[in-house]
Order: structure tokens, then sequence, then C-alpha cells
């Protein structure tokens, strides 16, 4: 057994410990029970912390044993909060909180960001480009048009390999990788729910499908233009360094798409999102007695959990368009993207730890004062606060649960007693505080390669096409260096 497993194994025993003695306590109170989010300690986000250091301390500390192993520990996080959730507070109430995650937030995300990736994944740009300054601030550009409308996904698989390709015979290359993600891998999907998965998110519990474009149009636009110009200047900055271009990188090779019909599906996509908003309010899949969608329920009791109709003919097209591409998207064309399914794969085992055990602290968070971070929920009042408590937190938990985390904090804190489907459209309404929230959320995931799942799939194929990219703490010393003067820029224009 290896020094880092054991250490896996004994923080195990004490975690478990810590997180089902106070559950049990509780339990075991004869007087009025107390919610979910009021009862839960500060110790059952033990194994979110857990797995969020080890995506972040691992690949550095223990490299060959993550790259091997990251599934079991994302597997032994989410067991180490199951388990004694489920001794403490019952089955019933793990099965029902962890169905709710899983079948309702959860599933929605990776399928759509499977799609995505998949779809994509059969666009090849061929031909020949010069990494020059202006080409690669044009590839940003469109990168960054494009994230809203295909996903920041999408559009970073779309886009990610011409880049590097039209870059391979510059010497300093990392800064183009790192500004694409800033650009293209974050920022640039503040626009709508396809854009970013916070957004979709929001989406998915009540946010309209056009409102982050008409709130967020203006602070994604001038964090785009300020970063592209930067960009520009240090690419041409650098440039003179190497000495210019080589004589020989005059394009030879006409530009041209190959798997043109995969942009029709990822049209499908997008109108799949877009349709499902657009019927929840038809009579055939909502019940205007109870106010909620119809579906087939998953868990019957006094707090049913609901799998909607509209979700399953939403994902179930995303799942046939998906299969469509994998039939007619030709074998060489894949192959020219380098196309292989272990990006998806780590997003898919390591997002659905983050995702179960981020269950305590939404818990928490929705008991607002009443709950074990009152004193957070407090302190964060102002727009200001929640465009950065909803970043900074974004940089390191990954964006979308955060975003999740503080929707439903604001909900509880300006509408406590209100159901979602109630508070929401107040919220909407509100404007400024769930604008905070969205770009907080979608901005700051660029500040470390955890904050959005696209980071990590642009790092890896970076690194497979020989760009030496920085290190976790590397990269933030760019992010901290270029994008938290913009955000503080942000604070004082918008929040």
């Amino acid at each position: 057994m290896t020094l880092i497993e054991r250490l896996i194994r004994r923080l195990g025993a004490a975690a478990l410990l810590l997180l089902a003695l106070p559950g049990l306590a509780r339990a075991a109170e004869a007087a009025t029970q107390p919610t979910l989010g009021e009862s839960l300690p500060l110790w059952s986000a033990i194994p979110f912390a857990g797995i969020l250091l080890s995506i972040a301390l691992f690949p550095l500390l223990a490299p060959h044993f993550w790259h091997h192993h990251f599934g079991k520990v994302s597997a032994f996080w989410s067991l180490l909060f199951a388990l004694p959730f489920a001794a403490a507070y019952g089955l019933h109430q793990a099965t029902y909180s962890l169905l709710h995650i899983v079948v309702l937030d959860y599933l929605p995300f990776i399928l759509l960001l499977t799609g995505l990736f998949v779809i994509a994944g059969g666009i090849a740009v061929k031909g020949s480009l010069a990494g020059s300054p202006k080409v690669n601030t044009l590839i940003l550009l469109i990168g960054t048009l494009l994230a809203s409308w295909i996903g920041t996904t999408g559009a970073s698989m779309l886009l990610i390999r011409p880049l590097l390709k039209s870059n391979a015979m510059r010497k300093n290359k990392m800064h183009v990788v790192i500004f694409f993600i800033f650009l293209v891998s974050n920022i640039g999907g503040a626009l709508t729910p396809i854009g970013d998965p916070p957004l979709f998110l929001g989406y998915l519990h009540g946010v309209s499908f056009f409102w982050t474009l008409v709130h967020c149009w203006l602070p994604m636009t001038i964090n785009a233009l300020i970063l592209l110009a930067v960009f520009y200047g240090l690419d041409r900055w650098l440039l003179a360094r190497e000495g210019g271009l080589p004589a020989n990188t005059a394009p030879t090779e006409r530009l041209r798409v190959e798997g043109l019909p995969n942009l029709l599906l990822l049209g499908g996509v997008v109108g799949a999102v877009i349709l499902s908003g657009m019927w929840n309010s038809h009579p055939a899949f909502l019940d205007a007695a109870t106010g909620s969608l119809r579906g087939l329920t998953l868990l019957p009791g006094a707090h049913p959990i609901v799998l909607p109709y509209l979700n399953l003919l939403r994902d179930g097209a995303i799942v046939v368009l998906l299969l469509i591409s994998l039939k007619i998207t030709r074998a060489e064309t894949r192959a020219a993207n380098d196309f292989n399914w272990e990006p998806i794969l780590e997003v898919a085992k390591l997002f659905a730890g983050i995702f179960i055990t981020i269950i305590p602290a939404l818990e928490i968070l929705k008991a607002g004062t009443h709950g074990a971070m009152s004193v957070i929920i407090e302190r964060v009042s102002s727009d200001a606060s929640y465009f950065w408590a909803a970043g900074l937190l974004s940089s390191f938990l990954d964006n979308a649960p955060t975003y999740l985390t503080f929707f439903n904090t604001a909900l509880g804190s300006l509408y406590p007693g209100l159901t979602e489907a109630q508070a929401v459209p107040l919220l909407m309404q509100h404007g400024t505080t769930l604008m905070a929230i969205s770009c907080g959320s979608v901005f700051m995931g660029a500040n470390t390669y955890i904050g959005n799942a696209p980071n990590f799939m642009v790092k890896s194929i970076a690194e497979q096409s020989g760009v030496k990219m920085p290190s976790f703490f590397g990269y933030m010393a760019w992010s901290v260096g270029i994008l938290i003067p913009l955000f503080l820029l942000d604070t004082v224009l918008f929040f």
C-alpha cells in the first residue's frame, strides 16, 4: 500500500466519524425536527472540499497515481459522503437527495456537455494558417462569439486544434492557449444557457433562456475586448522577441471545413434546449393545479422526485443527435481532430463526485441564516459580494455547482418562505443580483484549471500537441495578474 493510499484510508476513517456523529445526535432528538439544511453540520462538506483539493493537488504531488485512479478518488469522496449521510438521516432521505441532484442536475449537465463535445469533435478545420497576432486574435474572437451558441465546450473543441496547428512553428505559444481558456472556454459563454454549464443549471431551475443575453452582454463584451487587446499586444511583443514568423510559414493549403453536417446537429442541440424552455408552460407538460411539470415519478412520497417529460424529450434529442454525429462523421475527420473519449470521461467521473458531495453545501445554504454557514450568508448580501463569492468559489469548486449554490442562497435570502417557482421570477426581476451570480460563476471559472470543464480538456489537448502548459499554480499566476484586475473593473462598473 502506497503512502497516498494509506493517507486516503486514514482520512476516510476520520471524516466518516466526523460526518456521522453530529447527524446521528440530531436524529435522536425528540424535539421538533429541523429541516435537512438546518441539521447538517458544516463538517458534512468535508468530502466536497476533499474532492476539490484532490483535483488541485494530486496532479502535482502524485501525478502517476492520479492519472490511473482519479475515478476511484471521485468515488471515494462520494461514498464518504453518501454512507454516513444515509446512516444519519435515513435511507429515504439519502435516496431522495442523491436522485434529485443526479437525475435533475448532473445528468442533463453531462449529457449536454457530451453532446457538444462529440458533435463538435466531428467538425475538422483543415488547411494552413500562420500563427500571426492577427490570425490568433481573430480565432480567439470567433471562438468567443461562438461560445454562447455552441457552448464553451463546443467552441473549445472546434477551434483549439486549428489554433495549435497554426502556431506549431512558434516558440512562444503557451500564452495563446491560456488566453484561449480565458475567452473561449469561459468568458465567451456568458450569454445563453448553451454557453456555459452554470447558466444551463439556472435555466433548468426556471431562468428564461434569453435572460443572460439581455443582462450580461455588456460586461461580457467589455471583458472580451480588453482581453483581446491585451492578447494582441502580448502576442506581437513575444513574436518580435522570436524574430518574427519563419519565412516558410505562408499558407500553402486552402482552408476548408470537413464534417459540415455536424453544424446542423449543433443547431439541433440548441433548438432542443430552447424548445424545452418554450414548452414548459404548455398544458401537455405543466400541471396547472400544482404548478409542477408533468413527468415520471421516480421516488414517491411526501416529497416525490419527478423526472419531467420535457427533460426526457430534450435529453433524448441530444442523445439522438450525438448518435447521428457518430454515425455520419467519417473516421478520418475525427482522426484529424485526434478525437478520443478520455477528456469527457474524465470530466464525467470527476463531476459526478462534485455534484454528489455538494449536496450538504447546497442544503446548508438553502437554510439561510438557520444553517451552519449563516455567518457567510449574512455577509453575502450586496451584488458585489455575490459576484466575488460566486466567482472565487467557481475558481476552485467548479462553476456549475457553485452557481447553483449561490442561486439557492439568493432565493433563500431574498425570498424566504417562497417556493423556487415563486421566487425565480422575482430574482430575474431583481436583475443585478442574478447578473452578479451569473457573471461571477462564468467569468471566474477561468481563474484555475478546475473552474470549468473545458479548461481541463484544452490543457490536455495542448499538452498532447507538445505545448508545455503551466502547473496549476503557474496558471493561477497568469489569471491573478490579468483577470483579477479586470474583475475589479467589473465590480466598479456593474456591481
